[in-house]
């Protein structure tokens, strides 16, 4: 089978968001010298034992750099999707041809970044926003203090991206602006292509998907079996669907439930 996985807050979590468990943790990433993502050690374990008996892919909106920082237990997979689609990594590089095919229908259908950006800026100010970024010349995020954005900033930044081909997600702290084209589904869908004309996938091959945020949503609903854990976006909104089930533990305990229910699938 096919396992493909949201990373932060599905798998792996920061400090902020263990919640209120205080479990054995192993640190899966670093960035300046510092540990920053951990999974409890059950986790870690379960995720080895998932690694050696089907083909995990983890699909994440983290750009290229902020995905090579993780080192998963199991070993590096050979296929990742960063960039909330916009990058099909295979044992560690860009699939150029995907990301070439994709910037142009994000061309032909799509406000520029450089429009969507200069709006932006426009449209925030320091006592919420404290950062811009791009990431990989394909969207944009604002880090946010949640606390103080504006009542209605959301939906009228949605209601001004909407007719010009972008979509809107607020998660935690980030506020993304994505091109309609980009998500994660269809590079889901086109890594499974792949591994079936490879043969590294039997055609009958099940498709298993977990993930917290909206962003996650679509790559949820066309796998065959998904899982979310209690906590995150799509908990906030009250999503559900009938092939989705929900972790009983939210924080990072949710992870081992996640990875346990694989497990169980597989066998």
């Amino acid at each position: 089978m096919m396992v493909a996985t949201d990373l932060d807050r599905t798998v792996i979590y920061t400090r902020a968001a263990f919640g209120r468990a205080e479990p054995d943790t192993v640190c899966v990433e670093h960035h300046e010298g510092q540990p920053l993502s951990y999974m409890t050690v059950v986790a870690a374990q379960r995720l080895s034992i998932l690694a050696s008996a089907a083909a995990v892919v983890p699909v994440t909106t983290r750009t290229i750099e902020q995905y090579h920082r993780v080192r998963l237990p199991g070993g590096p997979p050979p296929y990742a999707v960063t960039s909330n689609g916009g990058t099909i990594l295979r044992n560690g590089l860009p699939d150029r041809r995907w990301r070439s095919a994709l910037d142009a229908r994000v061309r032909a259908e799509c406000a520029t970044l450089v429009e969507v950006r200069t709006e932006l800026r426009a449209r925030v100010d320091e006592s919420f926003a404290l950062r811009l970024r791009e990431a990989d010349d394909l969207f944009c995020y604002l880090v946010v203090d949640p606390q103080r954005v504006p009542a209605g900033f959301l939906a009228d930044w949605d209601a001004w991206c909407r007719p010009r081909g972008w979509t809107v997600s607020q998660q935690g702290r980030k506020i993304y602006t994505m091109p309609a084209p980009v998500g994660k589904s269809r590079a889901v869908q086109e890594v499974r292509r792949r591994l079936l004309d490879a043969g590294e996938l039997h055609p009958e091959s099940r498709l298993l998907a977990a993930g917290d945020g909206a962003l996650d949503a679509e790559m949820l609903c066309t796998a065959d079996v998904a899982i979310r854990p209690r906590h995150g976006e799509l908990e906030q909104r009250n999503w559900n669907h009938p092939r989705v089930a929900v972790t009983a533990a939210s924080g990072i305990r949710a992870a081992e439930e996640i990875l346990d229910y694989f497990l169980r699938v597989r066998s």
